[in-house]
């Protein structure tokens, strides 16, 4: 695959998933979960997108920590919320689509 259609391909998938995230932050599903995740497969190919993923990191980290979340309960949430969204995504393709 030439690396132009890569770039293409990896800024199409990364902006639909984002743009899911965005949908989801006022209907109900994961928002930013999402859109973190489509963030994270646009910095895989564009700068800025790792710039914006750095830089949403840092606010969610102090976010958590102005809560005094500790960072044990938060990779917990974390990791809860990243399970929950899997099961969502293959309970919908199982059986809902």
């Amino acid at each position: 695959m030439s690396p132009i259609v890569k770039r293409v391909l990896v800024g199409f998938v990364g902006g639909l998933i984002t743009l899911i995230g965005v949908v989801a932050l006022v209907a109900p599903g994961p928002g930013w979960l999402i859109i973190f995740t489509g963030l994270g497969i646009l910095a895989s190919e564009f700068a800025w997108a790792a710039r914006v993923l750095t830089s949403a990191k840092g606010v969610a980290s102090r976010a958590a920590d102005a809560a005094k979340i500790q960072k044990k309960h938060q990779l917990l949430i974390f990791a809860g919320l990243s399970l929950a969204s899997l099961l969502f995504l293959v309970i919908w393709y199982e059986y809902l689509r």
